[in-house]
């Protein structure tokens, strides 16, 4: 909560929001699943999963683990489809005083372009959050989110299409994140997400198979926070444009130091399984961090890491 000397508020790409902390895609379902824990008119934004333009089953069981200091999933992005989430999910969240951005996936341009249209015309909806780690079936399964010229491609044709808050989500399963990062800023981008889960695996010993009917699967929790961490200095470094760091956030000291590596808002996600308040407890922290900091605001720490030269 803001007090009348500090200010938690944040401008994202055009989203205003009364604190920087918002929820990860795919962490927090539709909103509705958490809303007997979490006031959600005390979040900067509530991120629903991930839409796309037509119902999807996801992935078989099994598709969730836990691993050391994280979880693994392939959950398959599992979703109601675009129809489906503005006719049954999005009226519900217009009750509440919180901007809500939508995560849009696809395997083509045209799955995608077709997501966007749709929620552009939507009543509720404050922006969009491109997920370009979905497989490009056009492109024999490489994701968007590894090519610097795909990524620019999808970016800027759904540029054309959305007057909405365009927010895109990086993946970190690259060689160097800045050469993405800065094809999607000149494409159009207003924010960028970072980072996405890295790619890995869980074996049984016993059975000598994989733990994940898919084989491989998203890797989030505590266990990427250093990589997430050193992802976005870079990317900082690099794009003009606002980043909403994600990636490992359990606490408010977790937020604090993506804030001081260049993030300009926060996303939790994994600590929401193992703590259904964490976001609304980050909130909390980040404000007396602040105040112990002698900052009147959160625009003092961001990007304030001291490097010795």
């Amino acid at each position: 909560m803001e007090t009348s000397n500090i200010s938690l508020s944040v401008n994202i790409g055009g989203i205003r929001m009364r604190n920087p902390v918002m929820t990860a895609s795919g962490t927090f379902g539709y909103g509705s699943e958490y809303a007997d824990f979490v006031d959600l008119n005390r979040l900067g934004a509530v991120v629903v999963k991930g839409v796309t333009s037509v119902p999807w089953p996801g992935n078989p069981m099994d598709r969730i683990m836990e691993t050391p200091s994280g979880m693994l999933n392939a959950i398959g992005l599992q979703n109601v489809g675009v129809d489906g989430f503005i006719s049954e999910k999005l009226p519900y969240l217009r009750d509440f005083d919180v901007p809500v951005i939508v995560n849009v996936c696809g395997k083509t341009v045209e799955e995608y372009l077709i997501v966007v249209e749709k929620l552009d015309d939507a009543d509720g909806v404050a922006g969009i959050e491109l997920n370009i780690s979905c497989p490009n079936l056009d492109c024999g399964g490489m994701s968007f989110g590894v090519d610097a010229t795909l990524a620019h491609q999808l970016v800027k044709e759904v540029r054309a299409k959305t007057h909405l808050p365009l927010l895109v989500k990086l993946s970190p399963n690259v060689t160097d994140i800045t050469v993405i990062a800065r094809a999607i800023e000149d494409a159009g981008a207003d924010a960028l997400s970072a980072i996405n889960t890295l790619l890995g695996m869980a074996i049984n010993a016993e059975t000598r198979q994989p733990e994940l009917a898919n084989i491989t699967g998203g890797l989030s929790g505590p266990a990427i926070k250093p990589v997430a961490l050193r992802l976005i200095w870079e990317v900082y470094k690099t794009v003009s444009i606002p980043i909403v760091g994600m990636g490992g956030i359990m606490n408010a000291t977790d937020a604090v130091e993506f804030f001081i590596a260049g993030a300009s808002a926060v996303a939790v996600g994994t600590a929401n399984f193992v703590n259904p308040k964490a976001s609304i407890e980050v909130v909390k922290g980040i404000q007396t961090y602040l105040e112990k900091a002698n900052m009147s605001s959160i625009k003092t720490l961001i990007g304030s890491l001291k490097v010795n030269t």
